[in-house]
């Protein structure tokens, strides 16, 4: 087997722990030292020193959750070629896996070049895709406390949210308040809903007609003022991130310009797959890294699966959400693929296949730095217009008509 590197490390990283495996060849000779060091900064340095006296030019860790992070970023200030190694991609043969034996069989696959180095952005995109994580936990986090706000309500035997389509909007708000401050008469809470909430008068009397207990009052005022507490608490996010957006600011507008994509939406995604796209070799690479494609699983000829493997769960879920967007938009190539699509597959393949799209889109956008043009809804009609012919052909003789195709003049 080839060897690409002669002076490398293997490290097996642990919350408290570091085991490090230095592979050294001289004179067609292979040593190996192992030692192990704590996560302390202090330790660290020492690792990276000792690495260094050594002129070891590559080290290898694996994403172990987020241990790998403050050795990443102290090795980073060395002259070492730094590579994170998926887990899944570099397992040991089983019944043999100890902390040496795992930094031993790094040092060991890197040294002749069969790890597959992750992608690790730059700082500013760390930081940025942090910032808007965290954005998407405390939305879910307030989602939780609206949803205890229904079952306080539920308990109380109010239905205000049969009859408001936002509980949290000013209508709703506006009711929570009144209750809370111990108005039970049902017409005067009706009293409170602005005159575009489309439920009747009489609907929302008997809505708010039920036995709110101080009990109920307590656990409504105590999730209002979490919901508010998340709500100052995202504010002060989208101001770091608006204050943190200015190398990402351009391909944030060009992102943008594809149909479903918002501003918050386009942040997320630059964050996640950064704004440099010759990381990528091409949108397939792109596809593969985001776990939005078909997976490989064949056989003895036969393919065995074709669902898509687990995992990019923050940019997955923030392209599906910008596909239903998306096909919403009339007249549209994205709104013509998800039909196409889910008349022979359903609509969960169509709308993942819409997606894997937009990605597609957005890689060639920020590859080149061009607008997004739309290809139109008749594309598929252009590209083959004799497949079309088949089967609108094949349609009508199911339909029990005999069809003859006769040009038309010119």
């Amino acid at each position: 087997m080839e060897l690409l590197h002669r002076r490398c490390c293997g490290l097996d990283v642990h919350k408290e722990t570091v085991v490090a495996c230095l592979r050294l060849v001289a004179d067609g000779k292979v040593t190996t030292e192992v030692r192990t060091f704590q996560t302390t900064t202090a330790d660290l340095l020492r690792l990276s020193e000792w690495l260094a006296e050594n002129d070891c030019t590559h080290v290898a860790m694996e994403a172990t959750g987020v241990y790998w992070k403050p050795v990443w970023h102290i090795l980073d200030d060395g002259e070492f070629v730094l590579v994170l190694a998926n887990a899944a991609h570099v397992k040991n043969v089983p019944g043999r896996k100890t902390d040496v034996n795992d930094a031993m069989w790094l040092a060991e696959l890197l040294a002749h070049g069969l790890i597959r180095a992750s992608f690790v952005p730059d700082t500013q995109t760390q930081e940025m895709r942090s910032l808007l994580r965290t954005r998407k936990q405390l939305v879910r986090e307030q989602s939780s406390h609206v949803l205890r706000v229904q079952k306080t309500l539920e308990d109380a035997n109010i239905k205000l949210d049969s009859v408001l389509s936002d509980l949290m909007g000013k209508s709703g708000r506006t009711m929570l308040e009144a209750l809370i401050a111990g108005e039970t008469n049902p017409a005067k809470l009706a009293g409170l809903a602005d005159r575009r909430v489309k439920a009747s008068p009489e609907e929302l009397r008997e809505a708010l007609r039920g036995r709110v207990t101080k009990h109920h009052r307590f656990l409504l005022r105590l999730h209002l003022n979490q919901i508010d507490a998340l709500d100052a608490a995202m504010a002060m996010l989208d101001a770091q991130v608006e204050a943190n957006l200015g190398p990402f600011r351009t391909a944030v507008e060009l992102v943008t310009s594809v149909p479903g994509v918002k501003n918050l939406g386009a942040q997320v995604i630059v964050s996640e797959v950064g704004i440099d796209m010759s990381r990528f070799p091409s949108a397939e690479h792109l596809l593969s890294w985001a776990c939005i494609c078909p997976r490989n699983d064949e056989s003895a000829g036969k393919r065995r699966s074709n669902r898509m493997r687990k995992g990019g769960a923050w940019l997955k879920t923030t392209l599906v959400q910008c596909a239903w967007a998306a096909v919403k938009k009339k007249d549209s190539y994205l709104q013509a693929q998800f039909y196409r699509i889910k008349a022979r597959r359903g609509p969960q393949k169509a709308i993942m296949a819409v997606a894997a799209s937009i990605l597609t889109a957005i890689y060639h956008i920020l590859k080149d730095g061009t607008m997004y043009k739309d290809l139109g809804r008749d594309h598929f009609d252009r590209r083959s217009t004799d497949r079309q012919k088949k089967r609108l052909i094949k349609r009508l003789t199911d339909l029990g008509y005999a069809v003859t195709i006769k040009p038309l003049a010119a």
